[in-house]
């Protein structure tokens, strides 16, 4: 049976990759015309995203990337920016 949850039940959960890795907390939905384009996923201490992105507040993860929501939202690992491509975008931009 499917479960209906509001937009706003999912703000605060906290986010794992499909992986297991902790991500990050839903912080807002980011929402065009009447449905969710993606998710604004704040870094949380310990994240991988803290980890990669550094000084950032969070990213936005599109809808079409999360895999399952309930206690918890998972996500596809292909959400996660590389660190690879991160340094890429530094070196370029200096």
């Amino acid at each position: 049976m499917l479960n209906m949850r509001t937009t706003t039940s999912v703000f605060d959960l906290k986010v794992f990759t499909d992986a297991g890795e902790y991500f990050g907390d839903i912080d807002e939905a980011v929402i065009e015309g009447n449905r969710i384009f993606g998710w604004r996923v704040k870094s949380g201490k310990d994240s991988v995203l803290s980890k990669v992105i550094g000084g950032a507040k969070g990213v936005i993860v599109p809808h079409s990337l999360i895999r399952a929501i309930g206690d918890i939202v998972i996500i596809s690992r292909a959400a996660v920016p590389s660190m690879e491509a991160t340094q890429t975008n530094i070196s370029t931009a200096q």
